[in-house]
């Protein structure tokens, strides 16, 4: 994604998505669009669009926030050490458009790998799993036959 693109998409997010993809800000637990989402489908990163975390691998981990065990594709986000707010965390990133996600904890699931991605539903858009074709996203229908 090229800056130019990225501004313009930028111009496009509301104060709260910008605030978290942006300015690493937070959004309230509890009180946000995806915490408790049961749908199939996929959720991509909100600037650029890229395919970030399946429903399948989404579970509640009583938080607040999506979470999920992994991402779609390990190569899409970065982890960066977070020592802000007097703790020690890993932020969790996206690549391409460089947008602040949420956190990575070591208290997921075992089975699973035992990660918990804790992701800002701002940071995200979801593409439900009979839009995927429509939205341009078809490659991702045979996760969910």
């Amino acid at each position: 994604m090229n800056q130019e693109e990225k501004a313009k998409r930028l111009k496009q997010l509301d104060d709260l998505q910008y605030q978290v993809t942006q300015e690493k800000g937070t959004e309230r637990p509890f009180d946000n669009e995806f915490w408790d989402n049961n749908q199939p489908g996929i959720y991509v990163d909100i600037v650029s669009g890229k395919p970030l975390f399946s429903s399948l691998d989404q579970y509640d981990a009583g938080c607040g926030w999506p979470s999920f065990t992994k991402p779609i594709d390990p190569l899409e986000v970065l982890e960066k050490r977070d020592l802000s707010h007097g703790m020690i965390r890993t932020e969790v990133r996206s690549v391409d458009a460089d947008s602040h996600l949420g956190h990575i904890f070591p208290d997921g699931p075992r089975a699973s790998g035992g990660m918990r991605y804790c992701i800002n539903s701002a940071a995200l858009r979801f593409i439900p799993k009979d839009a995927l074709e429509k939205e341009g996203y078809g490659e991702y229908l045979p996760f969910f036959v």
